[in-house]
């Protein structure tokens, strides 16, 4: 069954259309065996022994869209809602507190809006994100999302900590939760990560792995100033980044209406006028990988 008391407190947090339209179509769902059956096994076989991959499971949920009469980003949407039950205990199997486990699902949240906003309908375009909360790769401790990875790189930080290219580092990501990057909100999350991760370093400094567009250092020069993008790019030491011709993270600075031409770009928000008359002047875009040294208080420079 889909519509279990924690699908429906789930979706009790998400806008009123789509909390309505995903309680529908999970009705739908169970009152058919056929579509039930495609689910449950979709879901079984994902989360079971089996380990089905990923996209292996979303495009068997995606074949009932028309019959559904829903978008595939709402089928897969479903799909990652009902494979999050499964999580919940496992976390509990863990000994992993249920405050990481409504971080991480919080997620959930943030890709519905995108999708609302970009896709005009309730969903997820980028069900494949979750295989990393769903095997439990990945999770949220405070504003930011961590897991461990290889850093890719060799670098030498300004404090002398040498990163090897095979090294475990934390790479983390920026939801688009809406809670604004500020210098508490950012230090708070590194905090709440450390001890996760202390293990990874002999010396108990670990080091904090960022590529975003985010990183672009050329945003110092059309930003405004105090800006907590400017902030948030001043935590880091900048191993890399490129320039790009076009703005291919448009839609998360303008959503809906990235695919406009620069001079028509809504300028309603500070971000969005300093990126409009950026790419308006003919000036480019990029996007850059950094890293963070942290002492499990501070960031080490």
């Amino acid at each position: 069954m889909l519509n279990t008391p924690y699908f429906r407190e789930l979706i009790s947090v998400f806008p009123n259309g789509a909390a309505e339209l995903f309680s529908a179509v999970a009705e739908k769902i169970d009152a058919d065996r056929s579509l039930r059956g495609i689910f449950g096994r979709a879901v079984k076989d994902y989360m079971g022994p089996r380990a089905l991959p990923m996209r292996k499971a979303l495009e068997r949920v995606e074949k009932t869209s028309p019959s559904l009469s829903v978008s595939p980003y709402t089928t897969d949407f479903i799909f990652v809602m009902k494979c999050t039950e499964i999580l919940k205990n496992r976390y509990a199997e863990a000994g992993v507190e249920d405050s990481v486990f409504f971080a991480s699902m919080d997620d959930l949240r943030c890709k519905l809006l995108e999708c609302m906003e970009c896709k005009g309908v309730p969903g997820t375009f980028v069900a494949d994100w979750y295989d990393g909360f769903l095997k439990m790769r990945r999770f949220a401790y405070g504003r930011f999302q961590y897991e461990v990875a290889k850093s890719g790189f060799s670098f030498t930080s300004s404090c002398g900590k040498v990163i090897k290219e095979s090294d475990p580092v934390v790479n983390f990501h920026i939801p688009s939760s809406g809670v604004p990057l500020s210098d508490s909100v950012r230090l708070a999350s590194y905090r709440e990560a450390w001890p996760h991760y202390r293990h990874l370093s002999d010396d108990g400094r670990i080091v904090f792995k960022c590529h975003s567009w985010l990183l672009y250092p050329e945003h110092r020069l059309f930003l405004p100033k105090g800006s907590n993008i400017l902030r948030f790019l001043d935590d880091f030491e900048i191993v890399s980044w490129v320039e790009k011709d076009s703005f291919d993270d448009a839609w998360r600075v303008f959503g809906r209406y990235a695919d406009l031409p620069p001079g028509q770009l809504p300028r309603d928000t500070s971000l969005r006028r300093a990126f409009a008359d950026r790419l308006a002047s003919g000036g480019k875009t990029g996007c850059g990988c950094g890293i963070i040294v942290f002492d499990g208080e501070k960031i080490v420079r």
